[in-house]
């Protein structure tokens, strides 16, 4: 009963900040109530960040979606045209051009109001804050420069100007550390944030942590560039001064979700799950994995296969990216689909950054000797949240195997911790794996699907069309989406 109403009040703060269509022009927009209660626009906010990493409600793909294609960990299966364009990489200004939209029309418009908000309101300003960097980060990371510093404005500026990549990241530091000081520094009448915050229930805390947590994304995407050790050591050094340290459970967004109720179930379950009367959904049918991440995970004794795939009942059976004559035995009852501990329930959290991630993160931190302490241990440490997520068990007998880019010190360590994010993030955040094979080329061998006509995936999302079309004289000329990496990458 708790989630019902949980699940109510957020979507009656879902319609009372309804707003128009366009993305960028937040500064026109009378239809947007500036007046509303923080408390009502927070959990919106948090619920289309959901959105937007895993998938609309209505079962549109987003972030996550684009990353599991993209690194080669789902396929689809033979009577389905699911996957055109990501099996010929045909990186269009149409291709996911709603994670560009939704980004600035719906998480960071909400997420700016906050941010606009009175001393008074001091939580919730910070929240903001680090929710922007977060959703910014993103952004940088799918398409290089991006609308920034006016993107946000509430004035006269609806074409707003493209930052370069480097200095938003730059900023974002400086919005995160601002934010921390915010949170410690609120007046004593602050207004204390409650379960209407559908990520840490208001624990301002787990915010320091997280706005932590996300710099260390930011640091760790910039560890391979020349010439950034100074500034990445710097940074880290005011982490570690700041002392809040980093997230120590995976970050979810759940406004009450429920198994069985149309129209609010976890939107990853909703499209690749089943139906509120208990149906397997089209999309489930449609994807499973391919056969090189099925054969990496049997040929490393990896015993998160069966929780990231579902087995079938004659065994684990992939299919090639790309492939357009199929066998008989590769229709959905046959392959392996997405497995019970990526799609646990209706119920489950929206995960939005995993602990995997985190801790893989700091042990390669430690590896490049930014931070004290055991890569080896924060390393593990990380395999072992992974197994956790997934309800696999202990990991220790896994990672205790003397196999390369499984047991520590058995080859290069950057190469396991990358190829290890790989398999964490299969099926949650997989955009931040493709992130990291642009930065690093990891995991090595990589295929490319029987598509393809370049040698490798594409490293970049492309500008969208309605962005072209509203705000053509700043959009910058569209990089090559092949060759032409994001600053952060080799």
């Amino acid at each position: 009963m708790k989630n019902i109403f949980k699940y109510i009040y957020v979507l009656m703060a879902v319609l009372l900040l309804a707003s128009c269509d366009g993305f960028l022009d937040v500064n026109t927009d009378p239809n947007n109530p500036t007046s509303v209660s923080p408390n009502l626009i927070l959990p919106v906010a948090q619920k289309y960040t959901a959105n937007v990493i895993q998938c609309t409600d209505g079962g549109g793909r987003r972030m996550n979606h684009v990353g599991n294609l993209m690194m080669y960990n789902w396929s689809q299966t033979d009577g389905f045209s699911w996957y055109t364009d990501e099996s010929k990489y045909l990186v269009t200004s149409s291709f996911y051009q709603y994670i560009f939209e939704n980004s600035y029309s719906n998480s960071l418009k909400q997420y700016n109001l906050l941010t606009e908000l009175d001393p008074m309101y001091d939580y919730y300003k910070a929240i903001g804050q680090i929710m922007k960097a977060y959703h910014f980060q993103l952004l940088v990371d799918f398409y290089g420069d991006v609308p920034y510093s006016e993107a946000l404005l509430r004035g006269g500026n609806p074409a707003p100007k493209y930052d370069d990549a480097q200095g938003i990241y730059n900023d974002l530091i400086v919005q995160l550390t601002a934010a921390i000081s915010t949170i410690n520094n609120a007046p004593a009448n602050v207004v204390t944030v409650g379960n209407d915050d559908i990520m840490f229930d208001g624990d301002m805390m787990e915010w320091k942590k997280f706005a932590n947590t996300v710099k260390l994304r930011i640091l760790t995407r910039q560890m391979s560039m020349a010439g950034r050790d100074a500034y990445i050591q710097a940074e880290f050094d005011a982490i570690v001064a700041e002392g809040s340290g980093f997230i120590t459970s995976d970050v979810g967004v759940n406004p009450g979700y429920l198994e069985a109720d149309e129209g609010k179930q976890n939107p990853l379950w909703n499209m690749m799950g089943t139906d509120a009367s208990g149906t397997v959904t089209m999309n489930n049918n449609a994807t499973c994995a391919t056969d090189y991440i099925l054969t990496y995970l049997q040929g490393t004794n990896d015993p998160r296969l069966n929780f990231i795939y579902e087995e079938p009942e004659d065994g684990h059976k992939g299919v090639p990216q790309g492939l357009l004559v199929y066998p008989d035995d590769y229709t959905f009852e046959y392959v392996s689909n997405i497995g019970p501990g990526i799609l646990k329930s209706g119920a489950m959290d929206a995960i939005i950054y995993t602990l995997a991630e985190s801790y893989l993160n700091q042990a390669e931190a430690a590896a490049r000797s930014f931070i004290s302490g055991s890569a080896k241990s924060l390393y593990e440490a990380g395999v072992q949240a992974s197994f956790d997520y997934l309800g696999a068990g202990s990991a220790s007998s896994y990672y205790g195997q003397a196999i390369p880019n499984v047991g520590w010190g058995i080859g290069d360590d950057i190469e396991t911790i990358i190829t290890q994010k790989w398999i964490a993030v299969n099926g949650i955040t997989a955009e931040q794996s493709w992130f990291d094979y642009n930065r690093t080329g990891y995991p090595a061998g990589l295929p490319i699907s029987l598509q393809a006509s370049t040698p490798d995936r594409p490293v970049r999302l492309a500008y969208p069309s309605s962005e072209i079309s509203a705000n053509g004289g700043n959009v910058p000329s569209q990089p090559d989406v092949f060759s032409t990496k994001v600053f952060w990458g080799n």
